[in-house]
């Protein structure tokens, strides 16, 4: 959903008496589901929106309900402006530009340089250091779909590098961490997943038009499972690769261990994603218990270097 187009939508029908929806979806380049989905979104934030039906009807804010700058505190006008600052990464450059102008609009006369010293004091900004150009291409891509309720097609790069071909009815965006995921019903496993904008490739939007479905948003916060799972193992580490580890483990978890090393009590799950976190550290990063952790590591070091005495080797 654009918050481009909701503002906009906004202003129109505080401008007009009543608006068609046929109107609005004219006036927006939208389909009328979208008109309406919108216009819910509108009344669940608060500004009361009511529809008349039948000839000459059309949505309408409610008379008595009046929006001007007092709505909103300098401290609300700068969390807006933080947090739509904060989309940089999914929303294009001049939709973003033309949000931020409109509610910097309410800014109140005389508070524009405590409202911008307040905004400046938190910076959000999604995309990585480097690379990820080709994930922006694809976010909006799938906006576009979620707004006009197109299914989506896509190959997805799963678990252990299995290729698959999906189908997918897509409902949400999601930024967790660093990354980008979508959520939405795959046809195919006849159930809702959450796929990795990433590991798309081939991402097409469809001409099919999907009725959206009631669903449950995904689970997200595994923190409890992950404590529940994990055990503690002994590093030791050079002090190189410390601000690394700490990404990991708390400043508590460290005691010094000669000039230039520590002893590290590491958070560990025996998954592949955790011995590729350790092998990452390299010749920087020793572990010392427990014993089968240790073993496991020397044989996935032995066999990555049969690989480079394989052929091509000089």
């Amino acid at each position: 959903m654009k918050i481009d187009r909701l503002v906009s939508m906004v202003m129109v029908l505080l401008d007009k008496q009543r608006v068609s929806a046929r109107e609005l979806a004219d006036r927006f380049e939208v389909s009328l589901r979208t008109v309406y989905r919108d216009m819910e979104a509108i009344g669940m934030a608060g500004i009361p929106v009511r529809s008349t039906p039948g000839t000459g009807g059309g949505f309408e804010i409610m008379p008595e309900y009046k929006l001007d700058k007092k709505v909103f505190s300098a401290q609300e006008i700068s969390a807006l402006l933080m947090g739509l600052s904060s989309l940089s990464g999914m929303i294009r450059e001049e939709e973003l530009a033309h949000a931020l102008a409109k509610v910097r609009s309410f800014i109140p006369a005389g508070r524009a340089e405590e409202i911008a010293c307040k905004v400046n004091q938190i910076r959000i900004d999604v995309s990585p250091w480097m690379g990820g150009g080709h994930i922006q291409p694809r976010l909006e891509r799938i906006q576009a779909a979620m707004q006009e309720s197109r299914l989506l097609t896509f190959a997805y790069i799963a678990h252990h590098g299995a290729e698959t071909s999906r189908t997918v009815e897509p409902c949400q965006l999601v930024l967790k961490g660093s990354r980008w995921y979508l959520h939405g019903y795959c046809r195919g496993r006849e159930d809702f997943r959450l796929f990795r904008v990433s590991r798309m490739w081939n991402l097409q939007m469809e001409e099919e038009i999907f009725a959206p479905r009631a669903h449950q948003r995904p689970q997200l916060d595994f923190e409890e499972m992950g404590a529940a799972m994990q055990t503690r193992i002994t590093l030791r580490i050079h002090s190189s690769v410390m601000d690394r580890v700490l990404d990991f483990c708390r400043y508590e978890d460290f005691s010094p261990d000669g000039a230039e090393h520590y002893l590290v009590l590491f958070p560990f799950i025996e998954n592949e994603y955790y011995y590729d976190i350790l092998l990452g550290f390299g010749r920087r990063c020793e572990c010392l218990a427990p014993p089968h952790v240790r073993r496991e590591l020397k044989r996935r070091i032995q066999d990555m270097a049969a690989i480079y005495e394989g052929h091509g080797a000089e």
